[in-house]
C-alpha cells in the first residue's frame, strides 16, 4: 500500500501509511489490509484487532464507542482533512470523507474502507500540488506536529518536503500573515426611508431563480412582513409585525427581501436574529442568492455571535508561548494554526470550524483559546488590528444584513443601553423562542461558579500558572496613570475580588471548610437545599424555596452583601476616573487608546450592574418576601449525580418585559416570526400566546399579527398515532417500541426523549437488534460529536436514526426521505420547578402547561414536512397525552389512538405506500 519509498527530503511524494483501513458499521466491521485484502469481521473481533496496530479510520473516537472499547491509537483520516483543507467542511463518517474529496459515497462496507484509501491517496496528492509558499508554510507545521507525535507527519512531509529551518513558534506563528482590519469614517445616521409592500415583493421575485417552487404564501409574507420597515409615529412604539408562517411558507426569503432593501435604501444593516446555530447557517447559505458574489457578500452579510465564539488570537500565541503547551497540545495548536490561516471570521462555534474536531481532540483545549472571560485588552493587544471580534463587529457596521442570536441582541441591548451603532430595525426568526432566551439573558445567577469567574476577572488568577486570567491590574493600571486615586481604588477592587472563591471552592463548600464570605454563604444554602428539597440524593439538579432561612444564613448573606459593596463601589469609581480622562484629555488622546478606556468603563459598568447590582438587592431582600415580578430559589446543580455549582437565584416571572424594555422600544421596526407563534387550543385566545412569549402585549400599540398557512397537504402527507398499550414508565417497553417502530420505518427515524437517562437507556437497549439490522443508531449525548454534525450525518444518511431532546427537536431541519418518523417517548409537559410554578401560577394555571406542551408538540410534528414531496408519521409513545393537547396538530388531520401492533402496521404500510408512489414522482 506504499508508492514512491526514496528517501528525498523534497517532497512531492505520496506515501501511505502501511496500516489497515477499519470501517464500521451496523453490527459488522470491515479491514482493507495493508496487503489490499479485503476482511470482514465481527465487531469483537475488531475490538481485539485493533489493539494490534492502529488503524486508520475515520473518527476514532466514534468508532472506538461503536466497537464499544475505549479510545485506542490510530491515523484518524479526519486530522489529515482537517490539515489539508482547514476550514472547508465535510461529514466525520467514511462516506462524507468519499464525498468531500470528489468520489461516490457507497453503503457497502467494503467500497468504503476502499474509498478511504483512495481519499487518503487524494489527500495527500492535493498536497503535493500547492504553490512553494503553501508548501513552506504547510511543512513546518507538520514538522512540529511531527515533534510532538502526529502519526501522519511522515506522509505529510513526504508530500510537502521537510522544512529546511524552524521559527521559534514552529510554522504555528500564523498570525504574522493575517490582513490587518482597515479604518473607516464613522457611518452617518440611518436613513428613514420606507419599503412597500409591492418593493417587497419584486425583490422577493429577484431573490427567487426559475426552478424555485411556487409559493403564493411566501409573497404575501414578504408584504406583511414589510410593514415593519416604515417609519415609526410615535417614540417607544415600533413598528412590530407578528407573523406565524406554516412550515413550507418560504419566510427566510420572505423577510430577507424587505430587510435587504430596507438596508440598502437607508445605509444601515438589519439584523436577523436566530435561536439556534443551524438557522444562523440555512439563513447565511440563502444570502447566497442575494449576494452570489462571495467577495460582496463578506462585506454586506455578516455573522454575528458572543466573543466566546471567536479565536482570540492573544490565547493562541499565549498557549504557544515558551512551549508551555504539551507535546499533544502542539498536534491540536497545529491544526488549529492551518484553520486560523484559512478561516473566513474565525468563529470556531458553528463557523467554518469542524465541530468534530472540538470532540475529536477535546473540546477543552480548543474552546480554551476563545475570549470567554471577559479578559480582551482591546488596544494593547499585539493583535488587535488582526483580531477576529474587532474585524467582525466593524464589518457589522458597514453590512446590510447582521445574522446574530437571540441571547447576543439581548445582552448587547442590556450592557450598551447608548450604544450609537445600535440595531434600528430587527427581525426575530424562531420567535417562539424569546421568553426562554430573555429568561436566560435577563436573569441572575449568585452562584460559586459565577463569583469564582468575577474573582479571576477582578484579580486575576493566583494559582501561578500560567494564564491569560490577568485581572483588573494587568488590563488597565496603565490607562489609570498616575493617577493616586485611581491606583487605590484599583487596589481597592483587587482586595475586595479576592474575598470572592478561587479554586477549590466547591470542595471546601462540601466539607464545610469554607474560606471567605462567599463560600460561606454557600455552604448554609448547600444545607438548605439539602434539607428542604425532598429528594437530597437525586442525581440531578435540586432546588428550595429561599424563604425561612436555615440558622446563620442570613447573617452570611448580609456579610457577603458588604463584600459585593466593598467590590463595587471602587469599580464604580474607577469608571468615572477613566470617563474623566476621556473628557480631559480629548485632544491627547489616540483612537486605540480611546478605544481601550471606553471599552475598559463598558466592562466595570456592565460587571457592577449586571452582576453585582442584582446580587446585593437578592441579598439584603433575603429575609423578605421575593419582589413583585421575580422568582427566587437556593439550588444544587448536579450532573449524573456530580455537583457542579450551586447558588442563589432570580428570574423574572415574565422575561419578555426587560426585553420590551431594552430591545423593543428603542427598536424602530420589528419582525417576529416563527412556524409556531400562536396556540390554537382557543380561537379567541390563540395570539395570546404570540403576545405573551414575544413581549408585544408590553407595547403601546399593538402588532400587525398575521397567520399564512402552510401550503402542504398534511392530511394526505401524514399520520398521527397515540400509542394505547405501551407503559411509558416501563423502559423495555419503551425501547421495544422504539426498536420496532425503527425496523418498520426502515430507518429515517427521530426519537425524541423528555430526559437523558430516558434517552439513554433506551439507546442501550435498542443498539445491537438496530445494528443487526443494518441501521445506523445516532444519539445526542452519546456519541462523540456535536449536535448539529449529528444532524448533519443523519441528513446526508437516509436510512439512519437519531436520538435527541430538546435541541433535536428544535434544530432540525431534513428535507427529503432522511426523516419520514418521529417517535415521542412521552408528552412533554414543562418541568415542575420552583421557576414554572411561579409563572404557572400568573400564566393561568393548568392551561398555561397546556400551552406550553402544545407549542412544543407543534414544533416537533412540524420537523416532518420540509418540502412539497416529504410524508411522515408522528407516533406518541404515552397513552396518557390528553385530548385538549390534540389542537397542536393540524385540525384536517385524524389523531389515530392504537395498540402498538396495529401502529407497527400502520407505520410501514403508509411509509412504504408514500416510497413508491415517490418513486413514481407522485404525490400519493
Amino acid at each position: 500500500m506504499t508508492e514512491k519509498t526514496d528517501n528525498s527530503n523534497d517532497g512531492g511524494e505520496v506515501r501511505l501509511p502501511e496500516v489497515p483501513v477499519l470501517v464500521v458499521g451496523g453490527d459488522a466491521a470491515c479491514w482493507l489490509t495493508a496487503d489490499g485484502e479485503i476482511e470482514t469481521t465481527s465487531l469483537k473481533i475488531a475490538a481485539a484487532k485493533v489493539m494490534d496496530e492502529p488503524p486508520l479510520v475515520v473518527h476514532r473516537l466514534n468508532v472506538a464507542r461503536h466497537l464499544g472499547v475505549h479510545a485506542f491509537p490510530a491515523f484518524d483520516l479526519l486530522e489529515l482533512y482537517a490539515f489539508a483543507y482547514p476550514a472547508r467542511q465535510c461529514l466525520p463518517t467514511a462516506r462524507g470523507i468519499a464525498s468531500a474529496v470528489g468520489l461516490i459515497p457507497s453503503r457497502d462496507l467494503a467500497e468504503q474502507a476502499l474509498a478511504l484509501f483512495e481519499a487518503t491517496n487524494i489527500i495527500l496528492s492535493y498536497l503535493t500540488g500547492l504553490n512553494n509558499r503553501q508548501r513552506k508554510e504547510a511543512a513546518e507545521i507538520a514538522f512540529t506536529m511531527g515533534l510532538a507525535g502526529w502519526n501522519w507527519a511522515p506522509s505529510v512531509l513526504s508530500a510537502l518536503g521537510t522544512p529546511e529551518k524552524q521559527g521559534r513558534f514552529g510554522g504555528l506563528d500564523v498570525w504574522r500573515s493575517l490582513p490587518e482590519w482597515p479604518d473607516f469614517a464613522p457611518e452617518p445616521p440611518a436613513g428613514d426611508i420606507a419599503v412597500s409592500e409591492n418593493e417587497a415583493r419584486e425583490r422577493l421575485k429577484e431573490l427567487l431563480d426559475e426552478n424555485s417552487e411556487a409559493r403564493p404564501q411566501q409573497a404575501e409574507f414578504s408584504a406583511i412582513t414589510s410593514h415593519a420597515f416604515v417609519p415609526r409615529d410615535q417614540a417607544d412604539a415600533p413598528n412590530i409585525v407578528l407573523a406565524e408562517a406554516g412550515t413550507g411558507t418560504g419566510k427566510t426569503l420572505g423577510y430577507i427581501a424587505p430587510a435587504s432593501l430596507w438596508a440598502e435604501k437607508n445605509g444601515a444593516p438589519v439584523w436577523i436574529s436566530t435561536f439556534t446555530k443551524n438557522l444562523q447557517r440555512q439563513i447565511d447559505d440563502e444570502l447566497n442568492r442575494l449576494y452570489p458574489d462571495p467577495v460582496e457578500k463578506s462585506e454586506k452579510a455578516v455573522v454575528r455571535k458572543g466573543r466566546e465564539n471567536y479565536l482570540c488570537l492573544l490565547n493562541f500565541e499565549e498557549a504557544l508561548q515558551g512551549g508551555a503547551a504539551q507535546k499533544s497540545d502542539q498536534i491540536v495548536l497545529g491544526l488549529v494554526a492551518r484553520w486560523v490561516a484559512a478561516t473566513r471570521d474565525g468563529d470556531m462555534v458553528g463557523g467554518d470550524f469542524p465541530g468534530w474536531l472540538l470532540g475529536l481532540e477535546g473540546r477543552s483545549r480548543i474552546t480554551r483559546l476563545a475570549d470567554r472571560r471577559g479578559e480582551c485588552i482591546y488596544s494593547a493587544c499585539p493583535h488587535y488590528r488582526k483580531c477576529f471580534i474587532e474585524k467582525s463587529g466593524r464589518k457589522a457596521r458597514k453590512a446590510n444584513i447582521v445574522i446574530a442570536n437571540h441571547a447576543l441582541v439581548m445582552i448587547n441591548g442590556a450592557t450598551r443601553p447608548d450604544d450609537p451603532f445600535a440595531p434600528k430595525r430587527y427581525v426575530f426568526d424562531e420567535g417562539h423562542h424569546l421568553f426562554d432566551a430573555a429568561d436566560s439573558a435577563f436573569s441572575a445567577h449568585l452562584t460559586g461558579q459565577e463569583t469564582a469567574e468575577l474573582r479571576r476577572w477582578v484579580a486575576g488568577n493566583d494559582t501561578g500558572r500560567k494564564s491569560r486570567m490577568r485581572g483588573l491590574e494587568n488590563r488597565i493600571a496603565d490607562l489609570i496613570g498616575a493617577d493616586d486615586a485611581g491606583a487605590d481604588a484599583l487596589q481597592a477592587a483587587i482586595m475586595a475580588g479576592r474575598k470572592l472563591p478561587t479554586d477549590g471552592w466547591l470542595a471546601r463548600v462540601r466539607e464545610a471548610t469554607p474560606s471567605g464570605p462567599m463560600e460561606e454563604f454557600l455552604m448554609h444554602v448547600r444545607t438548605q437545599v439539602l434539607a428542604r428539597c425532598g429528594q437530597p440524593d437525586s442525581p440531578y439538579s435540586i432546588e428550595c424555596a429561599v424563604g425561612d432561612t436555615v440558622p446563620g444564613l442570613s447573617k452570611a448573606a448580609h456579610k457577603l452583601e458588604k463584600t459585593l459593596a466593598a467590590l463595587a463601589a471602587p469599580m464604580a469609581k474607577l469608571a468615572k476616573i477613566l470617563i474623566n480622562r476621556l473628557d480631559e484629555e480629548a485632544e491627547e488622546l489616540d483612537s486605540s487608546t480611546r478605544y481601550r478606556i471606553e471599552a475598559a468603563v463598558q466592562g466595570l459598568v456592565r460587571r457592577n450592574s449586571m452582576n453585582i447590582a442584582p446580587w446585593r438587592a437578592m441579598l439584603k431582600e433575603i429575609a423578605a418576601p421575593t419582589p413583585e415580578g421575580f422568582v427566587d430559589w437556593f439550588a444544587i446543580d448536579r450532573i449524573a449525580g456530580r455537583e457542579l455549582d450551586l447558588g442563589y437565584y432570580r428570574s423574572y416571572i415574565d422575561p419578555t418585559k426587560p426585553f420590551a424594555e431594552v430591545i423593543l422600544k428603542p427598536a424602530h421596526g420589528v419582525v417576529i416570526t416563527s412556524a409556531t407563534l400562536r396556540d390554537n387550543y382557543e380561537e379567541e385566545e390563540s395570539w395570546q400566546a404570540a403576545d405573551m412569549r414575544t413581549g408585544a402585549h408590553h407595547m403601546v400599540l399593538p402588532p400587525l399579527r398575521a397567520h399564512l398557512a402552510s401550503p402542504f397537504d398534511f392530511a394526505r402527507q401524514t399520520r398521527v398515532i397515540v400509542v394505547t398499550d405501551v407503559r411509558r414508565d416501563h423502559m423495555k417497553e419503551v425501547s421495544a417500541a422504539y426498536r420496532e417502530l425503527f425496523l418498520a420505518s426502515g430507518g429515517g427515524a427521530i426519537g425524541l426523549f423528555t430526559a437523558i437517562w430516558r434517552l439513554r437507556a433506551v439507546h442501550e437497549n435498542i443498539r445491537a437488534p438496530l445494528a443487526a439490522a443494518g441501521l445506523n443508531l445516532h444519539a445526542q449525548h452519546q456519541d462523540a460529536l456535536d449536535t448539529a454534525t449529528l444532524v448533519d450525518i443523519f441528513r446526508e444518511e437516509e436510512n439512519s436514526i437519531l436520538l435527541g431532546t430538546d435541541a433535536v427537536r428544535d434544530g432540525v431541519d431534513v428535507p427529503g426521505r432522511s426523516l419520514r418518523l418521529i417517535v415521542f417517548d412521552r408528552v412533554p409537559w414543562p418541568r415542575p420547578d420552583l421557576k414554572h410554578k411561579a409563572r404557572k401560577a400568573a400564566f393561568g394555571g393548568g392551561k398555561y402547561d397546556d400551552k406550553l406542551t402544545r407549542l412544543k408538540l407543534k414544533q416537533a410534528y412540524g420537523r416532518l414536512l420540509r418540502r412539497e414531496d416529504d410524508f411522515g408519521v408522528f407516533i406518541m409513545l404515552d397513552s396518557m397525552m390528553p385530548s385538549r393537547l390534540a389542537s397542536a396538530f393540524p385540525p384536517e388531520v385524524d389523531i389515530q389512538r392504537l395498540g402498538l401492533k396495529d401502529t407497527i402496521a400502520l407505520t410501514r404500510r403508509f411509509i412504504t405506500e408514500k416510497e413508491q408512489a415517490f418513486k413514481k414522482n407522485i404525490i400519493g
